[in-house]
């Protein structure tokens, strides 16, 4: 058995990946998926580095490179041309087209009916300043963020007598999103890690201010998995139909839990610095024992 992890640097999580499928007699290879490309003079129309004439029986997408819109649709294509191909990718190219988009992420949650907070989405600037000035005026603020982005960088929290900056600094799109408010201002939200369907590991994570990412000083502490907040991030694994996952939640002043995104490629080097759980041994024993087992019960 063969497992490619897709990734451009194997780093930490690579090596944990690859040690977890080892422990498994899993051989795996690290290669990027800038490196592929369709070859249709070849038996199964790719090429992949490593696997000349031949699929692996899976792959875990680990990261996907940053690029032109051009690039990143090539990349998503080789994913779905595997999937087509049989092989068991681990997030597939569509959960991870659901999960990177904010707009669709949201639209699917609400859909859901699974509480996440409310969102608007939209490229013309007047229409994204009225929005605010009506939220604003009702005594709430909002939070603008990136389509697609991560780690808390470039979100902005807009309130009273502010206004929506120019939409070049966000790519032309405006996505808005409803400050929840915690009690006494106590910056903290939750990070659950949902796999096969199953959370399996929880952290809290304690804001310098209201940016309660990592990357942005946030620290984290061990938690045990409360049961309301592991009910809704496995509901929102499932809307967007996740392997694994890494769902954000917060508790708003009433204490009521909200969804605030899902992390379809998500890290786990803070989450397993604060766990006992092995969590790429987790992810590879799930792909190997559920998704592999499936595919092979198909094919049998």
């Amino acid at each position: 058995m063969r497992i490619v992890i897709f990734t451009d640097q194997a780093g930490w999580h690579g090596r944990e990946l690859k040690r977890a499928a080892k422990a498994r007699g899993v051989e795996t290879c690290y290669v990027a998926l800038n490196d592929c490309y369709f070859d249709l003079s070849q038996r199964f129309g790719l090429a992949i580095p490593g696997f000349e004439g031949q699929l692996p029986d899976a792959a875990f997408v680990r990261s996907i490179a940053a690029g032109s819109f051009e690039q990143v649709t090539l990349r998503l294509s080789l994913l779905h041309a595997l999937r087509e191909l049989g092989v068991a990718i681990y997030n597939d190219a569509r959960a991870i087209e659901k999960s990177v988009d904010k707009a669709m992420t949201s639209f699917l949650l609400h859909r859901a009916g699974v509480a996440t907070p409310a969102t608007w989405v939209t490229e013309q600037a007047a229409i994204a300043r009225r929005i605010a000035l009506k939220t604003t005026a009702r005594g709430e603020e909002i939070v603008m963020k990136p389509l697609f982005g991560s780690q808390g960088v470039g979100l902005m929290r807009i309130g009273a007598g502010m206004t929506v900056p120019e939409l070049n600094r966000y790519q032309g799109v405006a996505y808005l999103q409803r400050f929840i408010a915690a009690k006494q201002n106590n910056w903290r939200d939750w990070r659950l890690f949902v796999v096969g369907g199953v959370a399996v590991a929880a952290m809290e994570r304690h804001g310098k201010n209201w940016i309660n990412n990592i990357a942005q000083g946030a620290r984290c502490e061990a938690v045990a998995i409360d049961p309301e907040l592991a009910t809704l991030a496995e509901r929102a694994a499932r809307v967007l139909d996740m392997d694994y996952a890494g769902v954000d939640l917060i508790r708003d002043h009433e204490d009521k839990a909200w969804v605030l995104e899902v992390n379809g490629i998500p890290a786990w080097q803070g989450l397993q610095s604060v766990t006992e759980l092995n969590i790429a041994r987790c992810l590879m024993d799930d792909l190997i024992d559920r998704r592999l087992a499936r595919r092979q019960q198909a094919e049998g």
